[in-house]
């Protein structure tokens, strides 16, 4: 977390005004060069990336043999490289894995954390400050929009502003880029991104996560590519069954002086068997107490819903929920046409 004294509402408004910026403390960056490292990365990760060109920005899941996610990656090319950004503590994993898969590719890894810093804001905050090789090395997010070959499980985007960008920074040149923008908090920063519906890896994702329960095929899962490893559990899910839980975004009761904490426990009002748990909280500018859950999709979508918080009256705070991954999430192959078939008629 980065802490930057200031009150975080204000900061929040600066951020969305393209005024301030946050250090990244939790952000790590790999960079893969070598003649074949678009292909590479194509046959490894689960977006189509073989077409990106330099200043091209992409979001892409590499996915266990179950179709579990291990890593959410950012990338961005330049001209001779695709620069990967990372949770800072997987920066490591991410870069030893990829090498030991190139094989006799004509690909070079490299985790160059102790050599770049990540600043994140929005709109053009970051333009003209963060050029190598000739172009801007600025990750351009493509949430809450579909990118092609992805789909979007939530019905409407919530339609609020989330042009949100990740610079990369030269260690040298920090303070002077730093000086470029007013400095902000991470907690103003996650307050927005809590708002915006946007998961992130560092709090929403578990052992057990897939792509679907986050809405993550609207923008880091190409449905159409070729072989990946993690595909076929994604295939499956998506057009014959449903993601056992799902992202929600939760309204909390604003009479309560404290959040509840990352991974308190969600459940139904009046019940005592917790379906699910906190991701992510924040206390936004405008819609107050706010927070992401992760909760079983056989939870009612219009349930009155409470979180699990010890330094409330009552020991919960009570929650409305708004849904993000819908519990029809899936199903999406027509099999009507094979049935008959299938039955022998």
């Amino acid at each position: 977390m980065s802490f930057v004294a200031g009150n975080p509402l204000t900061q929040q408004r600066d951020l969305l005004a393209g005024r301030a910026a946050v250090k990244l403390e939790d952000r790590g960056v790999v960079r893969i060069a070598g003649a074949d490292r678009l292909k590479f990365l194509n046959g490894t990760l689960s977006q189509e990336v073989l077409n990106l060109s330099a200043g091209d920005s992409a979001e892409a899941l590499l996915l266990d043999p179950q179709g579990h996610i291990e890593q959410v990656l950012h990338l961005l090319v330049d001209t001779e490289a695709v620069w990967l950004i990372t949770a800072s503590n997987q920066a490591a994993a991410v870069a030893s894995y990829l090498d030991r898969m190139t094989f006799r590719a004509d690909v070079s890894v490299d985790d160059l954390s102790a050599e770049f810093v990540v600043f994140a804001g929005f709109g053009k905050v970051f333009a003209g400050v963060a050029r190598f090789a000739g172009v801007e090395l600025i990750w351009r997010d493509p949430w809450p929009g579909v990118v092609d070959g992805g789909v979007r499980y939530a019905a409407t985007p919530n339609g609020l502003p989330w042009e949100y960008r990740e610079a990369l920074v030269r260690v040298g040149e920090t303070e002077q880029v730093a000086g470029a923008f007013e400095p902000a908090g991470s907690s103003a920063l996650e307050a927005l991104r809590v708002e915006a519906h946007r998961p992130d890896q560092e709090t929403e994702v578990d052992a057990k996560a897939l792509p679907h329960e986050f809405d993550w095929l609207a923008t880091a899962v190409h449905l159409k590519k070729g072989c990946y490893r993690g595909q076929e559990t994604v295939a499956k899910v998506h057009n014959l069954g449903h993601p056992p839980r799902r992202l929600v975004f939760l309204h909390l009761d604003g009479s309560e002086v404290e959040l509840p904490e990352h991974g308190a426990e969600v459940f139904v009002a009046g019940t005592d068997s917790a379906r699910g748990q906190v991701t992510s909280v924040g206390q936004h500018c405008e819609a107050g107490p706010i927070a992401l859950a992760l909760i079983s999709r056989s939870v009612p979508e219009d349930a009155a819903l409470e979180v699990a918080a010890p330094q409330a009256n009552s020991g919960r705070i009570a929650a409305t929920q708004e849904v993000i991954v819908p519990a029809s999430a899936g199903k999406a192959a027509d099999l009507s046409a094979l049935r008959p078939k299938l039955l022998g008629k």
